[in-house]
């Protein structure tokens, strides 16, 4: 996998880095594709020296902005009938409350927040814009959030990666074994999550 990504052409990696997270909250790409996916290949291939770490935390912050400042656009001038747009699979799954509450209590602090949640991710802006919140307020929260947010995941692949390679070179785990044991993780979580949801007997 991580050859597969080397190889791909540093530009087109650079490309996907910029688009995902610009086309999250500009076009409600966010409800399907996380921005993240691509950020984090971007760092792992910055690992992997195909691109300078700098540049793909550049490019991830500066698609970042400017998709949620167009969001915010958005939001501004049509208000949350905007999400009309989404199919309707995905309005069944939008919090919008919860995003509505996070931006009406926090204000320029929910942006920051927001961007850490897929979903909210591509809720906040609208909202934001749709409850009158000052361009100058949101664009330095906006600057703020994405920066610190591309970093965080830039590094997250650069470091996963450096992490993958130690234990497949050095500790002799081949993708495998990594592989089991995400599924094992994943089988966990579902059954700590059912258990969550099981409703609890009466008590004697």
């Amino acid at each position: 996998m991580l050859a597969v990504l080397a190889a791909l052409p540093p530009v087109a990696v650079l490309a996907l880095v910029f688009l995902l997270p610009a086309l999250e909250s500009s076009t409600l790409l966010g409800l399907f594709v996380p921005g993240e996916t691509a950020v984090l290949v971007g760092g792992v291939v910055a690992h992997l020296g195909g691109l300078p770490l700098w540049a793909v935390i550049v490019v991830a912050a500066a698609g970042a902005c400017l998709g949620d400042q167009v969001g915010y656009l958005l939001g501004r001038r049509y208000g949350p009938a905007v999400l009309a747009r989404a199919p309707a699979v995905a309005r069944r799954h939008l919090d919008l409350d919860r995003a509505r509450r996070l931006v009406a209590t926090r204000g320029a602090a929910a942006v920051v927040i927001g961007r850490w949640v897929a979903v909210l991710r591509v809720l906040v802006p609208l909202f934001s814009g749709a409850s009158g919140m000052s361009r100058s307020t949101f664009g330095w929260a906006n600057v703020a959030g994405g920066s610190v947010w591309a970093t965080t995941v830039v590094l997250l692949g650069y470091l996963g990666s450096a992490s993958y390679r130690y234990l497949e070179h050095e500790l002799g785990i081949g993708t495998h074994v990594l592989l089991a044991l995400l599924v094992v993780g994943a089988l966990l979580a579902l059954w700590r999550h059912h258990r969550r949801r099981r409703p609890t007997g009466p008590a004697r």
